[in-house]
């Protein structure tokens, strides 16, 4: 949200726009308690990696890997687009006359209400073939247990889109933060006090405490999460009539449709490695290598949260800028704002100096995982490159969303899909879970070339290709001087710390001295506080 504020007010057009600095701050107020919610709350559950990698073995973490990939897919299909239905529905917008928010809000309760309930009575139903697709044999609890979290989660999207709708932003972020703290308290319970316990007053803990229940730990402490989210959040579903418009609903269903589909892309575009790779022959244990792979993809997604806190702010950014910025006549010319092609040169070096610092300094990093997941190490530049792409791509998406052309982010999307399923059906059976990593990495590079090429055809919007092409080349030769050139000199952590730090320090440098626009608007900001 800090990098948004710095570079909003860069482009010709906005420097002299004072209205257009005042709704930046408005919009900063609204997007930093979201952003920091969601980024703290993604940061703090990434803290669980070196707790979870250092209690269980591979193949149990590979078990742990495989089954939240298929909650993250079952929770988009659970919610099947109604979140964004519900804020299209619940304002006045041309071609609806819904006139009652109340009505839409109890329409869209009752319908994924309904959609849970019949999933989790699916479940049980099913439930030992499912257990033993899931690769959880003789745990049917496990998958119980997330069927009616992943249920209650699709439930609540909807109260919590209710709290934004009516910008009540500080109890969405405290419920967030409520969520995150309970389920870090309850792993540290179950996974390290528990068995600290029952090693010296078992007594205190045996009578409900199972130490071969492992893993499911994880998910129980995930289930009681969710349990006091939805005690807290009783007082939005409560206290008004449940209503269900059916006409209304058709329409929504309507609305939502392709939401889902995109949204189902881009789920399998993030998962659909760990989905996949338990059923592709790899030739050796797949739960462990599973389990090697998804640890060392939490390392990659250090980067993953300064995009996410990016995403935050970047979409009701564009929105605003696309109102505020119109001229006379009510449009927005986009070709004479540089604005888009600023944020994405600032945004690209951010993230190229968080990709030198993580591998530069890789031989530390490492630690957040245990030993045994070091060999997948091999994976992390490759998938981090990969979210580089999808970083650029989610920048390149601005002109089909200003233009009201989301269709083609779901092409985009689905492309990927393609991409990803190919190379990894292709590779894995070879080379194992590095498929997987250049899965990911081909999935992004192709949406991002293809969004690129699409978006010259049919967008004003431009971007300053060569000067952005200038910094991946100026990347990957201080990536090569300090991971080949510097350890071919020495492998003494003694010289290549501080060595690395100057070469960090050079690109940082190179770019300052590139982007003087951006120092100069800094200093006169500092200045004018």
């Amino acid at each position: 949200m800090g990098l948004i504020r710095l570079i909003s007010p860069i482009s010709p057009i906005s420097l002299n726009n004072q209205n257009l600095m005042s709704g930046i701050k408005s919009l900063a107020g609204d997007t930093v308690v979201y952003g920091v919610s969601t980024v703290l709350g993604r940061l703090l559950n990434w803290l669980l990696v070196p707790l979870y990698t250092y209690k269980f073995a591979t193949a149990e973490y590979g078990v742990v890997t495989f089954v939240y990939s298929i909650v993250a897919l079952v929770l988009v299909l659970l919610t099947y687009g109604m979140e964004t239905g519900y804020f299209y529905f619940a304002n006045p917008q041309k071609g609806h006359n819904w006139k009652d928010p109340a009505e839409v809000y109890s329409t869209c309760l009752v319908s994924i209400f309904t959609t849970s309930l019949v999933f989790i009575a699916l479940v049980g139903a099913f439930l030992p073939g499912i257990t033993d697709a899931l690769e959880c044999s003789g745990h049917q609890s496990y998958v119980m247990i997330m069927a009616v979290c992943v249920a209650i989660d699709a439930f609540l999207n909807i109260p919590f889109a209710y709290l934004r709708k009516n910008n009540r932003r500080m109890k969405y972020a405290s419920l967030k933060f409520i969520n995150v703290c309970v389920n870090i308290a309850f792993n540290l319970f179950f996974i390290l006090l528990c068995p600290w316990l029952m090693s010296r007053c078992p007594a205190a803990v045996d009578w409900f405490y199972d130490p071969s229940y492992g893993i499911g730990y994880i998910f129980l402490s995930n289930l009681i999460a969710t349990l006091v989210n939805l005690l807290l959040l009783l007082p939005e579903l409560t206290g008004f009539r449940w209503r269900f418009n059916s006409r209304m609903w058709r329409q929504m269903l309507v609305y939502s449709a392709p939401l889902l589909i995109m949204g189902l892309a881009g789920i399998l575009n993030q998962n659909v490695a760990q989905i996949l790779y338990p059923y592709l022959p790899s030739g050796g244990d797949v739960m462990a290598e599973l389990g090697v792979y998804g640890a060392n993809y939490k390392i990659a997604l250090i980067l993953v949260v300064f995009l996410q806190a990016f995403r935050q702010a970047y979409d009701p950014f564009i929105f605003s800028r696309n109102k505020e910025a119109a001229g006379k006549d009510g449009k927005y010319d986009m070709s004479r704002d540089t604005i888009y092609s600023d944020v994405m040169n600032y945004f690209l070096i951010a993230t190229l100096v968080i990709f030198l610092g993580v591998m530069f300094f890789l031989h530390f990093v490492r630690y957040l995982i245990a030993p045994k997941f070091w060999e997948g190490l091999v994976v992390v530049p490759i998938v981090m490159m990969g979210e580089i792409f999808f970083a650029v791509f989610y920048n390149l998406s601005a002109w089909y969303k200003l233009e009201g052309q989301t269709r083609w982010g779901m092409y985009f999307s689905l492309i990927g899909v393609v991409i990803t399923f190919s190379v990894n059906i292709l590779l894995v059976p070879y080379i194992g879970y590095m498929g997987c990593a250049w899965g990911t990495f081909g999935c992004y590079g192709v949406m991002m070339v293809v969004s690129y090429l699409v978006g010259l055809r049919k967008s004003t919007i431009r971007y300053r290709t060569g000067h952005i092409l200038s910094y991946f080349a100026i990347a990957a030769v201080v990536y090569f001087l300090g991971m080949y050139a510097l350890p071919a000199i020495s492998d003494s952590q003694w010289l290549l710390v501080p060595a690395r730090l100057l070469l960090l320090a050079a690109f940082c440098g190179i770019a300052a001295m590139r982007e003087r626009k951006l120092i100069q608007f800094v200093k006169s900001a500092l200045h004018r506080k």
